[in-house]
């Protein structure tokens, strides 16, 4: 009897180590944002440029570039960062998938080898981000000297601020994990809304609505829906007293016809999503402090930046989809 039950405590002991053991492996096996953060904080340790500076210039070319699928097919990428041949090999250089470091420097390419095996390829992660931040050390480590390297690489000033904000937006959350969104309303207030993408405008000339109206009480709270900098804020004419916060998918959010500003909020300043901005008002249609020539609604726009050209997109489904997440949210609670 004692024999059985050693036998059956040793089983149960076996059994209670090794079902843990499986569930940690699986609850520690790398995410791609987990691996993407440890590459970042690895390549800036290495070079001295700030982590978030690496991540930034990855969310941007994220943004603007796609890859194509025969890249994606042969080898998938963590990183988004895609150096031209050019640039990569030397602008001389015969060979547009050079992967020799000795031929790269002979022709004064970027390409460097990070990952230590002897190749600079342009496919490899780790060389992509040591060459991106070997190139960018050059200059020097303070922020004016990243935001000539940036300027120098891309020859864009819009380019250089857009990074420049979304590295502030990782450094200030310490975190690349920044998804989350929230209704530019609470939904406890009174509000309606509908889809009024398109319609025309008279005030100011023939054009069309480029966002969608949310009516609601004078003084009702709005919200930034997004991680974001805050870009722009004061006075337009069509809009009225506005803010503008550009997320990191590189959309710059319009929230207009405000009654008044969160006076703690200034240019320069990292807001996260549910963040009072401002307050809803009837402001706009006219110069500085004209109000009233309409019921008090927001007006939210939207509008994707993809390294060339802006242009405006109907924002409800969103404005739906983060209402929907929300009640989720809040009956989780």
């Amino acid at each position: 009897m004692a024999r059985s039950m050693i036998i059956i405590m040793l089983l149960i002991t076996m059994l209670g180590t090794s079902i843990p053991v499986s569930a940690q492996e699986s609850k520690d096996t790398p995410q791609p944002l987990d691996e993407k953060m440890e590459l970042f904080q690895r390549m800036g340790t290495l070079t001295g440029i700030p982590w978030y500076y690496l991540a930034a210039i990855n969310q941007y070319e994220k943004n603007v570039q796609k890859r194509s699928k025969n890249e994606e097919q042969d080898k998938p990428r963590l990183i988004s960062i895609n150096i031209p041949p050019q640039k990569w090999g030397g602008f001389l250089n015969p060979n547009p998938d050079e992967t020799s470091p000795t031929s790269i420097d002979f022709f004064n390419g970027l390409g460097k080898d990070g990952s230590g095996d002897n190749m600079a390829d342009s496919a490899d992660d780790e060389d992509v981000l040591y060459t991106i931040a070997t190139y960018i050390s050059k200059y020097g480590f303070t922020e004016d000297d990243i935001r000539i390297a940036l300027w120098e690489y891309y020859r864009s000033d819009k380019t250089v601020d857009i990074i420049s904000e979304f590295a502030q937006i990782f450094q200030t959350f310490q975190t690349i994990h920044l998804n989350d969104s929230a209704f530019p309303l609470p939904l406890r207030s009174d509000y309606s809304y509908r889809s009024t993408w398109g319609d025309a405008r008279g005030w100011g000339g023939r054009r069309i609505h480029e966002g969608t109206d949310l009516f609601a009480h004078h003084g009702t709270p709005v919200r930034s829906v997004c991680y974001g900098y805050v870009e722009v804020k004061g006075w337009n004419r069509y809009g009225g007293w506005r803010i503008g916060i550009r997320d990191l998918n590189n959309v710059y959010h319009y929230y207009a016809h405000l009654g008044g500003f969160n006076k703690n909020i200034k240019i320069g300043d990292i807001v996260k999503p549910g963040d009072v901005v401002g307050w809803v008002g009837s402001s706009g249609y006219g110069n500085p402090g004209t109000s009233g020539k309409f019921p008090p609604h927001l007006h939210y726009g939207m509008y994707k930046y993809n390294g060339k050209t802006e242009w405006a997109f109907d924002p409800y489904p969103h404005l739906k989809k983060w209402e929907r997440n929300e009640y989720r949210k809040s009956k989780k609670k």
